[in-house]
């Protein structure tokens, strides 16, 4: 067991014959051809929610307040004043 999977099965008191009996029981509920669909649509969840919180967290990082719409005016202004040549 590597480091990173050892203090998650000890935070829920799990070795590996517990591991496969769930492993065993999941394969009797979805069935070997559904199991891969499974895995992908959880891959796809949890890539969906880390993009989600990155952007969270950009989101958070920005400044944000006067001086922000400041700056926007201005870019604003200069994008006004070269389209009316």
């Amino acid at each position: 067991m590597n480091s990173l999977t050892q203090p998650v099965l000890a935070l829920f008191g799990m070795g590996g014959p517990e591991m496969i009996l769930i492993f065993a029981i999941v394969l009797l509920l979805f069935g070997g051809k559904k199991l891969p669909e499974f895995a992908r649509g959880l891959g796809k969840s949890v890539r969906e929610f880390k993009k989600a919180s990155a952007e969270d967290d950009e989101a958070e990082t920005k400044p944000t307040g006067p001086a922000v719409t400041a700056e926007a005016k201005k870019a604003e202004a200069a994008k006004t004043s070269h389209g009316s040549n």
